[in-house]
């Protein structure tokens, strides 16, 4: 029978992989929850790598690191990545209605109008949306053979890439899937989609806690978190708890997005906090994250929804769109993409 060490041979290889630095986000590998699934028996050690396809290099480190230990006979890296995607992200919220679904679509559509290469999975199991706010009707998803298997292959819209929980169920219908089932679907998206090569893939996650979250942050690679929140309180006391989520697997909050922030007067420009006001500011300040936007209340972005034309790509001189572009050139510095799309648009003017 296999023997399982103790816990401090654990500590010893944990402090040994915190040595081990990604270097565009600044951070060691456990901070940043791409060690999963650590495991020590007898004089092995076994862990999964959750990576982009960026971050390959990440592995020779870690085993030269983990060659220091004199008792370790061998380490067993297991490396868990989506296929053509560099990095992946998700978009979270405490509860619904705060228009987490919203954002991400827009966020794609700026992210894509700079020159990313993006691609969107509504995992959202119980408010599928995104397919009709990128203006697609119901739609059959293509099984494609490649020869790692039977794939998905996304639809592409509005040059963003989708495959969505919602184009699997008939319209009007509940998605009534219970547990086991949920798990199966939600882990074919994840690893059974071809997206060809993505700067970006965004996850539409459900929102609040539950199984169908869980499953999704651990089975994926991703490297951070946008939460989504309004200004209220009773907002931010459910942002919490999903940071909590966030907090016990590892996985990074990247920033805070506060949506209805205020509306502005037709007449004065003057702004009010219909829904009160600090909500953003106040997550971003005990997170240490930052406040990427605040998104004004604007009709236009509901129509945009409801119509399949996002604000962000449909109407460029309105404040809100103002906004989600700033959001995404905040996401290419971050993750140093911005030189690349400056390059990759002067070769297109």
């Amino acid at each position: 029978m296999d023997k399982v060490q103790p816990d401090s041979l654990q500590q010893e290889v944990v402090q040994l992989l915190k040595q081990v630095i990604e270097p565009t986000l600044k951070n060691d590998i456990v901070s940043l929850g791409m060690v999963r699934n650590l495991r020590i028996v007898d004089d092995y050690i076994y862990l999964r790598l959750y990576i982009g396809i960026h971050q390959q290099h990440l592995q020779p480190e870690i085993e030269s690191k983990l060659s220091a230990l004199s008792w370790c006979k061998k380490a067993y890296i297991q490396i868990c990545t989506i296929p053509g995607v560099k990095i992946t992200l998700g978009i979270s919220s405490g509860k619904g209605g705060v228009g987490k679904s919203t954002t991400a679509v827009n966020i794609a559509a700026a992210l894509s109008l700079q020159g990313a290469k993006v691609g969107l999975l509504d995992a959202d199991v119980y408010g599928p949306n995104l397919p009709q706010m990128l203006g697609l009707g119901q739609a059959d998803i293509e099984v494609i053979h490649t020869p790692k298997g039977d794939k998905f292959l996304p639809l592409e819209v509005q040059g963003i890439k989708l495959i969505s929980v919602g184009l699997l169920a008939e319209a009007n219908r509940p998605l009534a899937w219970r547990g086991p089932v949920l798990h199966k679907i939600i882990t074919q998206f994840l690893q059974d989609v071809e997206w060809g090569d993505l700067d970006y893939l965004l996850i539409d996650l459900p929102p609040g806690t539950g199984d169908a979250q869980i499953t999704i942050i651990q089975e994926s690679p991703i490297c951070g978190v946008i939460l989504v929140t309004t200004p209220q309180q009773v907002a931010v006391a459910d942002v919490r708890r999903n940071i909590y989520m966030f907090r016990q697997v590892g996985v990074p909050v990247l920033g805070i997005v506060e949506n209805m922030s205020y509306l502005i007067c037709g007449d004065c420009g003057s702004r009010t906090p219909i829904f009160g006001s600090g909500g953003g500011e106040q997550l971003a300040a005990e997170l240490q994250a930052p406040l990427l936007g605040q998104i004004p209340i604007d009709s236009h972005i509901c129509s945009g929804g409801d119509t399949g034309n996002p604000i962000a790509s449909s109407d460029r001189t309105s404040l809100a769109s103002e906004v989600f572009v700033k959001i995404a050139t905040s996401l290419n510095a971050t993750f140093m993409l911005s030189d690349k799309f400056t390059r990759h648009t002067r070769r297109d003017d």
